[in-house]
């Protein structure tokens, strides 16, 4: 028996905060209390006196993997292994992997490839969503079997020809996903717009990356996010809008909710902090996220979203690359190495934008950073909690620490940082996970291959 006991910590969750000691033993929280006595002699002590204990963040959204058959200069440069360190590092436990099917793969196959993967190389505890291509009778058959094995989770891209053409498929996709209760993650790009206003702009001699915001306007947004949501209101089915960035695509997922139609909405740090004036910068292509950055007036509305609960979780869509892969001149409008590195600073930045500036509570911080992920993705309460009989996946945060974001402080294999040289107040200490002590004073402590992938639930209503 393992047992540590953290005293005297300001203790935050999603409905409150309470001064205490917690004892863990082995894996789980199996204590709260004053003055808590300790069970066996071999027993690790914390003092948190000063600082503040939050549960583990859960990032529901990051690229950490990919098939064998995807070209070198497209592919991420973190793995499971550096990935779960940057996690880690910024005080998040669990990680949701888009998982992205090999050829000929059907969806089970690539939860059983990516689970073995994980078991010999995470340090964080994962799971999986499955990437769902061109489904056919045999992918939506196989739907009920994921929940089967502990997956509630199926991503769509509407962004694709792949999805224009199988429409009425994937809409029996997302169908036998809620039968099963389960939850569509989907990403809300009009593949016709986008690749009309390229073609148009590469004719007028646009195609530099510093015209990118135009290439992908609003419209795709906002069409394809009222197409999956008129999806979810035929079907029934809960439906998870990733990365929003836009004011008219969070107006129409708004209309939705005010009609109690299940529509869940995720945030975006970089659209929270950044506009597209960022493209016209020498080092624009690092800013190449899908969507686009927009205005500073999307920036506000996403902030309002945040604050009165019409975004329901804040996630990275960590898909990190090298200056190099960012930097290739042979990128364009039409041919593009998206993504940022953002897992180990996104909850300090989060905190120090959000917490600190008084725009929201510490507590509706823990909603949106953990109680609601594990809720919608069938984790709760074993995580995004401080409760007796939950998985010990706690963070003892100084709120009161600055810091400067530092290139050779990344964890990420990506090697640098675009908040590089920017100073942030509010950053994890130490991170238990499970009740393992991973992160401590700037180190990793655990060794790869100890994550977990964690079987989920239904997915359960927001409150």
């Amino acid at each position: 028996m393992s047992e540590i006991v953290i005293r005297d910590g300001l203790i935050f969750t999603e409905t409150g905060r309470i001064k205490a000691d917690i004892r863990i033993i082995d894996e789980k929280i199996n204590e709260i209390g004053q003055k808590l006595k300790t069970f066996s002699r071999s027993v690790k002590e914390i003092d948190a006196g000063n600082l503040v204990i939050m549960p583990g963040g859960i990032d529901p959204h990051v690229h950490l993997s990919l098939p064998d058959y995807v070209p070198k200069e497209f592919r991420w440069s973190d793995d499971f292994e550096s990935g779960s360190k940057a996690a880690l590092a910024g005080g998040i436990t669990t990680l949701g992997c888009i998982s992205v099917p090999d050829k000929d793969e059907k969806p089970l196959g690539t939860i059983e490839r990516e689970t073995k993967s994980i078991n010999e190389h995470a340090i964080a505890d994962f799971i999986i969503h499955p990437v769902i291509f061109t489904p056919t009778d045999e992918t939506i058959q196989e739907i009920p079997k994921l929940m089967e094995k502990g997956c509630n989770t199926i991503k769509i891209f509407m962004v694709t020809d792949d999805y224009d053409a199988n429409e009425e498929m994937y809409i029996k996709a997302i169908q036998a996903a809620k039968n099963n209760e389960m939850l569509s993650m989907i990403h809300c790009e009009d593949n016709e717009i986008i690749k009309t206003t390229c073609e148009k702009m590469t004719e007028d001699g646009k195609e530099s990356l510093k015209y990118y915001a135009d290439s992908r306007p609003v419209e795709s947004e906002t069409v394809a996010t009222q197409k999956a949501v008129e999806i979810s209101n035929s079907t029934g089915a809960p439906i998870y809008v990733v990365h929003l960035s836009s004011e008219g695509a969070l107006k129409i997922c708004e209309k939705a909710q005010v009609q109690n139609i299940p529509v869940y909405v995720e945030g975006r740090p970089i659209f929270l902090y950044l506009t597209r004036e960022k493209y016209l910068e020498p080092e624009g292509a690092f800013y190449v996220v899908q969507p686009p950055l927009r205005e500073k007036s999307d920036v506000e509305a996403l902030w309002k979203g945040v604050k009165k609960g019409s975004i329901s979780t804040v996630a990275t869509d960590h898909a990190p690359h090298t200056r190099e892969q960012k930097l290739n001149p042979e990128l364009s409008i039409s041919k593009l190495v998206p993504g940022i590195n953002e897992l180990q600073v996104m909850l300090p930045m989060f905190y120090s934008k959000g917490v600190a500036s008084g725009k929201i509570t510490l507590e509706r911080f823990v909603e949106l950073t953990s109680t609601n992920v594990a809720k919608l993705f069938g984790l709760y309460p074993r995580k995004g909690t401080i409760q007796i009989g939950s998985d010990a996946d706690l963070v003892l945060w100084d709120l009161e620490e600055e810091r400067v974001i530092r290139d050779e402080d990344m964890f990420s294999q990506a090697g640098f940082s675009v908040y590089n040289g920017q100073s942030y107040a509010g950053w994890p200490k130490v991170t238990i996970r499970r009740g393992q002590v991973v992160y401590e004073d700037g180190k990793i402590t655990a060794k790869a291959g100890t994550g977990k992938v964690i079987p989920r639930k239904a997915t359960q209503k927001l409150n």
